[in-house]
């Protein structure tokens, strides 16, 4: 053993100072080739022994010449020449040997490069690793952020919803206002008549804007009466009576609005009420403005009903409906004026001039 250290690398034989068990590995592998190297040379020297006794045995004839005869030598030059040979097979194995330790230590180093390096690569995987859980729970959070904002952007949505409906609501209000406003300023001569404290007496003389003067068209004279349980009553004068509805009763909190229709709806009928008062002074006629129809009484027996339609005298027009007499219908084929749209004086005249009724 100690033939063999001499002749290898001291490098190679000293063990490596890390505590590698891969190094560990290669150690334990030096020593147990040299063990090998020392069993092997006790065997060759048992097998040498057994073969000169084995070749001195097969010369004998028997035990007693074994005794007396004195122990072979071999020759001097054979000997040597055997020697030489196991101590070239000893060289040769040790030079084996040698390069096989020199091969197991690069492979060790390798393995250890190797090892650094993966460690290397285990610190960076573990440092990506942390990475990405910093960066998932930064994700989690901006995920949380986002469905709290997407929350509030919700509420807000609805509240802003909550106000578009409130500001339409009180745009139709004021529009409302604008409109009631704008149509009182329409109606600007008002007289007062009388008031007490349950009863109000006015006269409303619209502002046409036909070519008619006001003048023509016989002043609304309106009585208000109201009592303690919030209720009113609105009474059209008897001039006017059959111009207009004639009474009108409801809450107080919508005599605003009654009011306004009441005086809306006598100014856009002003050309028809004022052609109904005119025919008044020559005519027997009868006005109902809730079914728009002019009732002509030509004699006591017989009565003519004249519709009119909505928008005379621009767009509407005046058409006999029905004529009776003794309340039985009378036959008005033959009743055909000269044009076909008449005014409402023309259709009372052709009717009172007429020999065919």
């Amino acid at each position: 053993m100690a033939a063999v250290r001499s002749t290898g690398d001291s490098v190679l034989l000293e063990p490596c100072g890390d505590s590698d068990p891969d190094l560990e590995e290669a150690a334990g592998m030096v020593l147990f080739l040299s063990d090998r190297r020392r069993v092997q040379k006790v065997l060759w020297r048992q097998l040498f022994v057994l073969d000169s006794m084995m070749s001195l045995l097969e010369g004998l004839e028997s035990v007693q010449h074994l005794m007396a005869r004195p122990c072979p030598s071999l020759p001097e030059g054979v000997a040597r020449r055997r020697w030489k040979a196991l101590k070239g097979e000893d060289r040769s194995e040790l030079e084996e040997t040698e390069m096989l330790l020199r091969c197991l230590q690069d492979q060790a180093h390798k393995i250890h490069d190797r090892k650094q390096k993966l460690a290397h690569l285990v610190q960076q995987l573990h440092g990506r690793k942390q990475q990405r859980e910093q960066h998932e729970t930064l994700l989690h959070k901006a995920q949380k952020a986002l469905l709290s904002c997407d929350q509030q952007l919700k509420q807000l949505k609805k509240e802003a919803e909550a106000v578009i409906s409130q500001l339409i609501t009180w745009q139709s209000l004021r529009d409302e206002l604008q409109g009631r406003v704008a149509a009182m300023l329409d109606f600007m001569q008002i007289n007062l008549l009388a008031f007490n404290q349950s009863e109000l007496s006015v006269e409303i003389r619209p502002r046409l804007c036909s070519s008619l003067s006001s003048n023509k068209l016989e002043s609304l004279k309106l009585s208000v009466t109201w009592d303690h349980v919030d209720q009113f009553s609105l009474q059209v004068d008897e001039g006017t009576a059959g111009l207009v509805e004639g009474c009108l009763s409801g809450r107080w909190a919508e005599f605003s609005t009654t009011l306004l229709e009441v005086i809306q709806g006598y100014a856009c009928q002003a050309e028809l009420l004022s052609e109904v008062q005119a025919l008044r002074s020559s005519f027997a006629i009868d006005w109902r403005p809730s079914q728009r129809l002019l009732v002509y009484l030509k004699t006591s027996s017989l009565v003519c009903h004249l519709k009119v339609e909505e928008g005379y005298p621009h767009s509407g027009r005046a058409q006999l409906l029905s004529v009776r007499r003794d309340g039985q219908p009378v036959d008005t084929s033959e009743l055909k004026p000269r044009k076909a749209d008449l005014s409402l004086t023309e259709w009372l005249v052709f009717l009172c001039s007429s020999p065919l009724i």
